[in-house]
């Protein structure tokens, strides 16, 4: 029973990363489109995705990948989410320039550009904080704090980023999506309790 159980866990994950991403791939928007651009858009599509397994490797809960397992999982994933965001950007900034340097600057007129930007430093602001967290041994409950936060600040951030945009990704997958990485990063934020800092700073 156990074993189907885990079967079908991995299976409904499985189904909920494929099916935007397929259909993604068959958006009639890629047309005539250059592979630069593909790629940075499917970059993005990806990052996403991620964004949903994080969480999910990070408080133990997809059968076979305990905790401390999952987070070594979860920091390799991690270093795939940086890569997926560069080759987002770099991309678009091959395509044009002009496009990436507006959106960094905040003066761009697609709303969308500025949550992917705050999602961004969000990223690399995290990334760096795992790399770093060995220089918070006596503070690990601040550094807890902090990498919450700013998980928080860049699902959210990415979601309504993916949700104001109408491009290659399929609404009803796209919106699904979006749903259950929200869900899964307000699990583990209830789970771990990061908050209790606020209350008990010491």
């Amino acid at each position: 029973m156990n074993q189907m159980r885990s079967w079908l866990i991995w299976a409904a994950l499985a189904l909920a990363i494929a099916v935007p991403v397929v259909l993604a791939g068959t958006s009639p928007l890629l047309a005539w489109r250059e592979p630069v651009y593909i790629a940075a858009g499917f970059a993005g599509v990806i990052g996403l995705v991620l964004l949903l397994v994080q969480p999910l490797l990070a408080g133990g809960y997809m059968p076979g990948l305990p905790m401390p397992r999952g987070r070594y999982v979860h920091r390799a994933v991690g270093a795939l989410l940086v890569i997926a965001v560069m080759v987002h950007v770099g991309g678009l900034w091959i395509t044009s320039p002009p496009d990436v340097v507006d959106a960094l600057l905040f003066v761009s007129p697609t709303p969308f550009s500025a949550w992917g930007v705050i999602a961004m430093w969000a990223i690399f602001a995290a990334a760096l904080m795992a790399v770093l967290r060995k220089r918070f041994r006596g503070r690990l409950r601040v550094w807890r704090l902090g990498h919450t936060s700013l998980a928080i600040l860049i699902v959210a951030g990415t979601v309504i980023h993916a949700l104001l945009i109408e491009g290659t990704m399929e609404t009803v997958s796209k919106l699904l999506l979006c749903a259950l990485a929200l869900v899964a990063t307000a699990k583990i934020v209830v789970d771990t309790r990061a908050w209790v800092l606020l209350r008990n700073p010491r």
